[in-house]
């Protein structure tokens, strides 16, 4: 007998999201890491509040719906509050019941500008990798690093002289700008859009682009991000922003890098903290057939350990992948190195809880939520 395509709505609706997510659905698995996490930031949270005043959107749940948007590369904000509103899943995630009213996509984004500051990103991703179950799938003395760039949101026709000179586009939505004969440099130019952007080139003979750079500092035992950093796209960022990771490295930890890291200065800095550099041998050959001298002792690239960490670091660019294609960071969406290194951290932080079930389970401890 043919089903019938009738409409027929009904008064009252008694639906339980608990039951309706499946109980081996990812997200279960996923929200039982989130949540002791946001637990353990509930200090932070708290002295970015008054006491009096009219209640806004929980932290919490700002931090959940964050999380939603990089997992399942949702745009904007307002496609956020749309999918929030109609989705039972969504609603389950980030903590709001059936009739529970979405918030208004600007209301969303300035709390999310307000609260999400670089210092909750970071202390997020602390307490993701303090979590005991994660704890055990680190390791403790086998690292890697490296960078990237990223996109900034900003067009080439905002990057005008600092002095005021020079002639606007032309009218228009989309208003044409001649860059001919134009010499533009970070030192003489900056974007009006995004003051924090740099003109930047990743490698010769590509395209220059207003970028920032993103840094990731990955343990080497699973793969996992387990530090963050965002810096202004100049050619020493990537070794500055390594050392800096690195402090957090205990004594006769081996950092392994790609040859862009493979320079005196910071190849000695690593061995004055007492850590092996791992750091792949820059054989660049110059023009008159001249072989770079590396940096790197030769008594460590001839170590068993040195080769496997340079196989091991090739993992980051899952991290860095898995941001670009999924994780919303092909092309930034806010403005400023602040908002950026936020963003990134928390990107990072997303790639990390993806991936932290299977390798719970797999250790042999499944999540509670998970187990079905």
């Amino acid at each position: 007998m043919r089903g019938s395509d009738d409409v027929s709505s009904q008064l009252f609706s008694y639906v339980d999201l608990e039951a309706r997510v499946p109980s081996g659905h990812p997200l279960r698995a996923m929200r039982d890491l989130v949540n002791p996490a946001l637990v353990a930031l509930d200090a932070r949270f708290a002295v970015l509040y008054k006491e009096t005043g009219r209640p806004s959107i929980a932290p919490e749940r700002l931090l959940r719906a964050i999380l939603l948007q990089l997992l399942y590369s949702i745009r904007s904000e307002r496609q956020l509050m749309e999918r929030l509103d109609f989705d039972l899943l969504f609603r389950w995630f980030v903590g709001l019941g059936v009739d529970d009213p979405v918030w208004d996509a600007s209301t969303f984004s300035k709390n999310r500008t307000r609260v999400l500051t670089q210092d909750i990103a970071q202390g997020f991703l602390a307490a993701l990798l303090s979590d005991r179950r994660v704890k055990r799938l680190l390791s403790a003395e086998h690292f890697s690093v490296d960078g990237t760039m990223l996109k900034a949101f900003a067009s080439f026709k905002s990057f005008r002289p600092k002095d005021g000179s020079g002639d606007p586009p032309a009218g228009g939505k989309n208003g044409e700008r001649n860059f001919r004969r134009e010499k533009r440099s970070n030192e003489t130019h900056a974007s009006t859009t995004d003051p924090d952007a740099r003109l930047y080139r990743k490698a010769s003979g590509q395209e220059s682009r207003l970028a920032y750079l993103g840094h990731a500092l990955m343990e080497n035992r699973n793969g996992l991000a387990v530090a963050a950093q965002v810096t202004h796209a100049t050619g020493a960022a990537e070794r500055e922003a390594a050392l800096e990771m690195a402090e957090a490295l205990p004594q006769g930890a081996t950092l392994g890098a790609d040859k862009a890291y493979d320079a005196e200065a910071f190849v000695e800095d690593l061995k004055t903290r007492r850590i092996v550099p791992h750091v792949a041998i820059n054989g660049t050959v110059s023009k008159t057939g001249k072989l770079r001298k590396t940096a790197v002792p030769q008594e460590v690239a001839a170590s068993d350990g040195y080769a496997m960490s340079l196989r091991c670091r090739k993992r980051i660019e899952e991290i860095f992948g898995w941001g670009k294609t999924t994780g919303g960071l092909c092309h930034l969406k806010v403005r400023g190195i602040e908002k950026v290194r936020t963003i990134f951290t928390l990107a990072l932080c997303a790639y990390n809880i993806v991936r932290l079930p299977k390798l719970i389970a797999a250790a042999g401890e499944v999540c509670p939520d998970a187990a079905g």
